[in-house]
């Protein structure tokens, strides 16, 4: 991962935590609020009920005193009559303009009862007003008749003044909860309500599913005093409990204010966050992108030249700006590279001039050796008094040292040429093996050494077959050197691999020293070998790699030794390497 992705992901993290963290902040605090609001507002529902509780119960409770003074009122008391009694009540109930009318002899027992609902039962009435006339002095009651509820005022009929307290009858009078007023007390409160009768529902303002799962679920949220989250049909509720009466039946109504209300707002809320955090964090990212770019595009350019560097190439601009710490470093790099160039050019200098003094030391002590040769067996060739056996052993020693001349001006002339001066043509590296080994062969010295070579067939390739029989010949030679005259073996495997093939040239012989190991390619290197002139690895290398393959020294040991050839089965364009001795050197 780049510097500047690594920067970016950082700030993004960062931004994106403090963003995250800051909208749960806001979240939470906002959610406290218009929670502690929305008991609030339930505590302001609640008392708008009592408010308009207590104005309904004096209003009722006054209308129940003069209907009580009324004088037709005590006259159709003092009847007994049921009959009349319940006959006259009609217009009286007509006039009081309530929901319920209840006329009750000094007894107790209801004598009339007239209702807006045909079905308010006779005996729960009776049994209400029955259980209502123990607690005096209570100016309203509530009543339950079946699946009415009343909310009433008893008030005695006297005949005659209060003070003879002279009772001739009751008289109640109710106003029902209906559905009308649940919807007017619930508009007023701005609230759900729920109205209940001991433990039966009697009047609500919900749903029919949620009416039915309050049933079912809900008879302990009525047992809370104080504001308690309830969830009713998945819509959650916050509800608090008002008791109305206690006697003759417990009436309770419960104030339920929605919270899911409030949270689609802080749902609203949160997208609204969520989206100005993504902008935030997108011009943030943005912002970031162009300062990193600022900061990290000059250590770009440095790494660049850093890697172009590491290939050679001194040439690649790198440029600074500024007075900063990486302008600086840019500066410094740059003096560095310059300093660099101009030690690798003095130390190619240095290399060649050594090249050449190897060379030269190698070539005149070589060819000074031959030279001898020639002029000694010239003298000797020069007296008469020899044989003709001594003669032609003198000629065969000068044809020697000529040839091994010729073979070393060979080697300097193919280290000198490039790859255009192969000859291609279509065959296989097969056989210049074969041609390589029945060359070895014809030494005597290396008659009694086993060559084997393993062949899997192969396709053939553009191939300089003369060349690479020059460098199997000298690969065979130095193997045929190392091992055993008596007991040495060399095997020569021929695979192909995907588009290339791979030759392995292994012998049995005393393997190289690991100090030598890296210094056997380089040019004039010759090690425990009297007539050696250095070259032939070197050649050996320089022509497959002309052909764009590759040789290199795979294993040595005390057991042996394996060179591994690799050949294109296809021509390849070369490319230029600088090995560690400043020499240049084609590879594929």
């Amino acid at each position: 991962m780049s510097l500047r992705a690594k920067y970016l992901l950082a700030l993004l993290l960062i931004s994106g935590g403090l963003t995250t963290a800051s909208l749960v902040v806001v979240r939470r605090v906002v959610t406290s609020h218009i929670r502690a609001q929305i008991v609030q507002d339930l505590q302001n529902s609640v008392a708008t009920f009592q408010n308009v509780q207590r104005q309904r119960e004096s209003t009722l409770a006054h209308s129940a005193e003069l209907m009580a003074d009324l004088p037709i009122v005590r006259a159709l008391m003092t009847t007994q009559h049921a009959a009349t009694i319940q006959d006259a009540s009609t217009g009286l109930w007509r006039t009081s303009g309530s929901d319920l009318l209840v006329l009750a002899d000094v007894g107790g027992n209801v004598m009339a009862l007239q209702s807006n609902s045909v079905d308010v039962p006779l005996a729960e009435a009776q049994q209400e007003l029955s259980q209502s006339m123990a607690p005096p002095g209570t100016p309203t009651l509530w009543w339950s008749c079946g699946r009415h509820l009343f909310q009433v005022a008893v008030r005695p009929i006297y005949l005659g003044a209060k003070e003879l307290n002279h009772v001739v009858g009751f008289l109640a009078l109710g106003s029902e909860i209906d559905e009308k007023v649940a919807r007017e007390l619930s508009e007023v409160a701005a609230s759900q309500v729920i109205f209940r009768a001991g433990d039966r529902l009697v009047r609500t303002t919900l749903t029919p599913a949620q009416e039915t799962e309050l049933e079912t679920n809900g008879s302990a949220a009525f047992a809370v005093g104080r504001p308690k989250e309830i969830q009713l049909n998945n819509e959650r509720f916050l509800a608090r409990e008002v008791r109305l009466s206690t006697t003759p039946v417990a009436v309770r109504l419960m104030v339920l204010k929605s919270l899911d209300q409030s949270s689609w707002f802080i749902s609203h809320l949160d997208r609204v966050l969520l989206g100005l955090g993504a902008i935030a964090l997108l011009i943030g990212a943005g912002l970031v992108w162009i300062i990193s770019r600022t900061i990290t595009q000059p250590l770009r350019l440095l790494v660049a030249g850093v890697r172009a560097l590491g290939k050679s190439d001194f040439e690649f601009p790198v440029s600074h700006y500024g007075r900063d710490e990486v302008a600086e470093l840019t500066s410094a790099f740059g003096r560095m590279r310059a300093d660099l160039q101009q030690s690798q050019r003095r130390l190619i200098d240095s290399e060649r001039l050594a090249t050449i003094g190897r060379m030269a030391s190698s070539i005149s002590h070589d060819l000074r050796h031959h030279l001898s040769a020639i002029i000694a067996n010239a003298e000797f060739l020069s007296d008469d008094r020899r044989r003709s056996s001594e003669r032609e052993e003198l000629y065969e020693e000068i044809q020697t040292a000529v040839h091994q001349m010729n073979e070393l001006i060979d080697s300097l002339l193919e280290f000198s040429r490039t790859r255009e001066s192969l000859r291609l043509s279509p065959s296989r590296p097969e056989q210049a093996i074969r041609a390589a080994i029945s060359t070895i062969r014809l030494r005597p010295e290396f008659r009694n050494i086993g060559i084997e070579m393993g062949l899997h067939e192969t396709v053939e390739g553009e191939y300089d077959i003369r060349k690479l029989e020059r460098v199997f010949h000298n690969l065979l030679l130095n193997a045929c050197e190392a091992v055993s005259p008596s007991a040495g073996q060399v095997k020569i495997d021929v695979f192909e691999n995907k588009n290339e093939i791979e030759i392995r040239l292994s012998d049995n012989g005393r393997g190289i020293p690991a100090y030598l190991q890296q210094r056997i390619f380089e040019p004039f290197f010759t090690q425990g070998k009297a007539n050696g002139t250095g070259l032939g690895l070197t050649v050996a290398q320089k022509i497959v790699e002309d052909h764009g393959g590759d040789l290199r020294l795979e294993k040595s040991s005390s057991k042996g030794t394996t060179f591994l050839v690799v050949l294109p089965l296809g021509p390849k364009e070369p490319r230029v390497n600088f090995g560690t001795n400043n020499t240049a050197t084609v590879t594929p």
